[in-house]
C-alpha cells in the first residue's frame, strides 16, 4: 500500500496526522482499519453471493469486464480464433516496419561514407554575425 512513499514521506504523514487529530489519534486509527476490514468483508461475501448465483469461482480481479468476458464467457478455441488474424496482422506489420528500419539504416550508413572526413574538417566555420549592438 505504501510501496512508493519513503520513510521521510511515511513519517510526515503520521506527524501531520497527529497535529490534525491529536489524542484522538489511536481511536481515528482503529476506526480506519475497522473501516478497511468491514469493506474487505463486505467484497468477499459480494464475490461468494457472485459465485453462488453464477455456479462458477469469482475472484475480485475476474470482475472487471474485460476479464469476466475473458474468462467466462469466451472460451480458449474463440479467443485463439479471434487473436490469430490480428496476431498474423501484427507479424506482417512488424516484418514490414523492421525491413523499413534496416533499409534506412542502410541508407544512413551509405551517407556516412560517401561523406569525407577532410571535408566536416576543412570547411571553415561561418563569420559570426553581427547584431544592432554591435554597431552602436
Amino acid at each position: 500500500m505504501f510501496e512508493n512513499l519513503n520513510w521521510w514521506e511515511i513519517g510526515l504523514l503520521l506527524l501531520v496526522a497527529l497535529l490534525i487529530f491529536g489524542d484522538k489519534l489511536p481511536n481515528v486509527i482503529s476506526d480506519g482499519l475497522r473501516m478497511v476490514r468491514n469493506l474487505r468483508r463486505m467484497a468477499s461475501n459480494a464475490t461468494g453471493d457472485l459465485s453462488r448465483e453464477l455456479g462458477t469461482d469469482i475472484q475480485l480481479e475476474d470482475l472487471h469486464p474485460k476479464a469476466f468476458i475473458r474468462k467466462h464467457l469466451i472460451s480458449e478455441e474463440e479467443q485463439e480464433s479471434l487473436r490469430k488474424p490480428l496476431q498474423k496482422m501484427f507479424d506482417d506489420a512488424k516484418t514490414d516496419l523492421t525491413g523499413v528500419h534496416n533499409d534506412l539504416k542502410d541508407v544512413a550508413q551509405a551517407v556516412d561514407l560517401k561523406k569525407p572526413a577532410t571535408e566536416a574538417a576543412a570547411t571553415p566555420a561561418p563569420a559570426p554575425r553581427r547584431s544592432f549592438d554591435d554597431y552602436t
